[in-house]
C-alpha cells in the first residue's frame, strides 16, 4: 500500500513540474509575440 502511494505521489509531482514548465514556456512566448509585433496605431 506505502509502495502504491509512493508511486502516486511521485507521479503527481512530475506532473505539476511538467505543468509549470508549460506555463512558464507559454507565458514567455506570450511575452515575445508582445514585445515583437508593431503596434497598433490606428
Amino acid at each position: 500500500m506505502f509502495k502504491k502511494l509512493l508511486i502516486l505521489v511521485g507521479v503527481i509531482g512530475v506532473a505539476a513540474v511538467v505543468a509549470k514548465k508549460v506555463k512558464a514556456s507559454n507565458d514567455e512566448r506570450a511575452l515575445w509575440h508582445e514585445a515583437t509585433t508593431a503596434p497598433d496605431l490606428r
